[in-house]
């Protein structure tokens, strides 16, 4: 497809970025662990049932970040992550605290939205002018479509079609255009990006998130369309893992709200964007649990370099280019 930007965090969007997900406040307090046990983005984190380090490393570092260091050796990671860690502590008395943490990971996040903007605002913006037209953002990315037959342009792939992202975007445009001349400045551009982190867009992730789900277009999502989104199944024969199953019962425990065996628009709501979420202290108090070994509820360096793999990335190997940031490294 033209673009991977439109599939949105779960199905949108970006770790990218500052995201939403399941509130502090609907996490069971008996669980013994893993404060994201049960937030929408569990599928995403917790990747076929098995835990998705890329998940943790992209949220602590920004996935530009986190990429780079997969190409560095543990040694080299360590280092650069202790360069990071004396940054985060912010009153400089050698342990992380929870806050220290969620607004590090909070400034990855902005970091990485504002990089990813101006990236593409260049691309479609050279001239740097202070709007882009929908005119010339459509020519630019859906202009091939017009060397395309009827069907190439429905022809669907895992349900989507040229046509089909071109009406997302569009409308995703008209959304995100607050004074309605068809124009996007660079704010509206960013909304339009990313809408997974702007208040007056999430009525675009519940719609689009509907949308990629609903299979059979009849207004809401059974367990199997919820299901489907995480796991196929290859033949008739097949056993579902024991982690679908467990997919299966957070939808019938923490999903379906009124127990219909279906989620309605509110209960789609309640689950990708629920009621004062901060997916950043979310994340820094996941982060928290895996490496804080004393159980004193903040890190020292020591701790966090001991579990480095679980903050970033690496392998053994002689590590590639060097990261672009040297001011930070």
């Amino acid at each position: 497809m033209a673009r991977t930007r439109i599939q949105m965090l779960l199905l949108v969007v970006a770790l990218t970025a500052a995201i939403s997900g399941a509130s502090a406040s609907s996490i069971p307090e008996d669980l013994p662990h893993n404060p994201l046990e049960h937030d929408p983005l569990h599928p995403k984190h917790f990747d076929g049932g098995e835990h998705n380090a890329q998940f943790d490393h992209e949220a602590f570092l920004g996935p530009d970040e986190s990429k780079k260091f997969d190409s560095l050796t543990p040694e080299e990671s360590r280092r650069r992550l202790g360069v990071i860690v004396d940054r985060i502590d912010e009153n400089k008395d050698g342990s992380i605290t929870l806050a220290e943490l969620k607004n590090w990971i909070a400034y990855t996040q902005r970091r990485y939205i504002e990089e990813d903007v101006g990236r593409v605002w260049k691309q479609q913006n050279p001239d740097n002018n202070d709007t882009i037209s929908w005119d010339s953002y459509m020519q630019a990315v859906y202009g091939f479509m017009e060397d395309l037959s009827p069907d190439e342009k429905e022809q669907e792939e895992n349900g989507v079609s040229y046509k089909s992202l071109l009406k997302r975007d569009r409308y995703r445009w008209s959304v995100a255009d607050q004074d309605l001349d068809d124009n996007l400045n660079k704010d509206e551009f960013t909304d339009f990006l990313h809408p997974e982190d702007h208040p007056s867009m999430k009525g675009v992730v519940l719609r689009e998130t509907i949308t990629d789900l609903d299979k059979d277009h009849d207004g809401k999502i059974s367990v199997d369309e919820y299901i489907g989104d995480m796991y196929r199944s290859t033949g008739a024969e097949d056993e579902e893992p024991e982690w679908v199953a467990n997919e299966r019962e957070a939808f019938s425990m923490h999903r379906d709200l009124d127990k219909d065996g279906y989620l309605n628009e509110e209960e789609v709501k309640q689950w990708i964007a629920p009621h004062d979420f901060d997916h950043s202290e979310a994340e820094a108090k996941h982060l928290l649990f895996e490496a804080d070994a004393d159980h004193d509820d903040k890190l020292t360096k020591e701790e966090i370099l001991d579990k480095y793999d679980v903050f970033v990335g690496s392998q053994a190997t002689d590590f590639g280019e060097a990261l672009a940031r040297h001011d930070e490294f």
